[in-house]
């Protein structure tokens, strides 16, 4: 249940605005089909801001068409305008394309959004009878690791062939934030546990708990840098984070235990490259990467954004899971300081799940988009 997982913890958002004004990108593929159910979803809240919206163009396609994956206007909206945004989905081919760069990296490094928050949590229903609980936060450093992109391919003068060669780059600036997110998360989600009863909790543990994810035992600069600095964080602060437990798993061990035992872990937090592969990894443990949602956290701006990609093979076709992306909502929801009306909006998703009636093809299911939609509405 996102509703246990997140809530409040956005700690530095300011008091609610009255009016909302929200960037929309879609983007490419099913995100076109996404971002507009999400948007129904928030109109449909009752006591909630007035919100405006404006649609804004970013993506592969719009690359195709005009040379521009990120387009200046965009970004300058978004800046000037807007309280938060939500991302649809971007088709980045898998090959070299020349002048493209990904738009949601782009994004994420313009606006300083350096962490990105994905929930992970069961809902217990008929339709995932044999679903591990778990109730698992993911914070993956946002702006750096093997995604600075910088590459380049050159020809080995001994051997006559190609080498190829990526620059990795980890800061202790970018670290200690990630760390202090995670661990501020930590507490804030215990503090919201702590006030139901202890059947009724998932992580049952006396005290919250930061896994950090490295491999420092080989890449000893670079992840040993992260290592040191996010467990300096606890280790500096300890009438802060004392009560904070603090483990460490290597990104290869982390993945085998996540899952064999998913309960075992609480708030993990990651380089850029672990935390995407790791984060993605853990929707499968709750049915598909259409209910998995994420937000691009920055000090002064949030991006909401569903974790699954483009889908091309099913985009058009009405059947794509929009619960990634209004549960992404939701996120945006709570950074604006609309912790009720987040809540809302998890608790009808988890009670469509929980029913397991109305399910999209991703989750065994047979409904379209708009089906799943209305089935929200009715919970709200």
């Amino acid at each position: 249940m996102v509703s246990n997982v997140l809530r409040r913890t956005f700690a530095s958002a300011a008091a609610a605005p009255s009016t909302v004004k929200i960037g929309l990108i879609p983007a490419d593929g099913i995100g076109r089909e996404v971002i507009p159910a999400a948007r129904t979803v928030l109109e449909a809240l009752r006591d909630g801001p007035k919100f405006e919206f404006v649609d804004l163009d970013a993506g592969f396609e719009h690359f195709q068409k005009t040379g521009t994956a990120l387009p200046d206007k965009t970004l300058e909206i978004l800046k000037t305008e807007c309280q938060g945004a939500l991302f649809g989905a971007v088709s980045s081919p898998s090959h070299k394309v020349a002048g493209y760069s990904s738009p949601i990296v782009a994004l994420r490094k313009k606006l300083d959004l350096y962490a990105n928050v994905r929930p992970v949590a069961s809902v217990a229903s008929p339709a995932f009878p044999n679903q591990r609980e778990l109730d698992m936060l993911i914070i993956r450093e946002n702006t750096e690791c093997l995604y600075i992109k910088s590459e380049r391919q050159e020809v080995d003068p001994k051997t006559g062939l190609k080498v190829a060669w990526a620059d990795r780059k980890i800061t202790e600036y970018a670290s200690r934030r990630a760390g202090v997110m995670a661990f501020n998360m930590a507490l804030t989600r215990q503090k919201l546990r702590e006030q139901k009863p202890l059947e009724q909790r998932i992580w049952k543990n006396k005290n919250p708990r930061v896994t950090i994810v490295h491999k420092s035992n080989v890449m000893s600069v670079t992840d040993g840098l992260w290592r040191e600095t996010v467990r300096a964080v606890k280790e500096q602060n300890p009438d802060k984070y004392g009560r904070v437990d603090m483990e460490e798993q290597l990104v290869d061990s982390m993945v085998y235990r996540m899952f064999r035992e998913p309960e075992a872990f609480d708030v993990v937090v990651a380089p850029n490259l672990y935390g995407d592969i790791i984060s993605d990894g853990a929707a499968a443990l709750v049915g598909s990467l259409g209910v998995v949602p994420s937000a691009n956290v920055g000090d002064d701006f949030v991006v909401g954004e569903p974790v699954h990609g483009s889908a091309p093979d099913i985009a058009g076709k009405g059947i794509a899971n929009p619960i990634a992306a209004i549960r992404s909502a939701g996120l945006l929801l709570e950074h604006l300081g609309y912790t009720q009306q987040a809540l809302s909006m998890y608790d009808a998703v988890d009670a469509v799940l929980a029913e397991g009636k109305t399910l999209t093809p991703d989750l065994g299911g047979n409904s379209s988009t708009n089906d799943v939609v209305a089935a929200i509405l009715k919970n709200l």
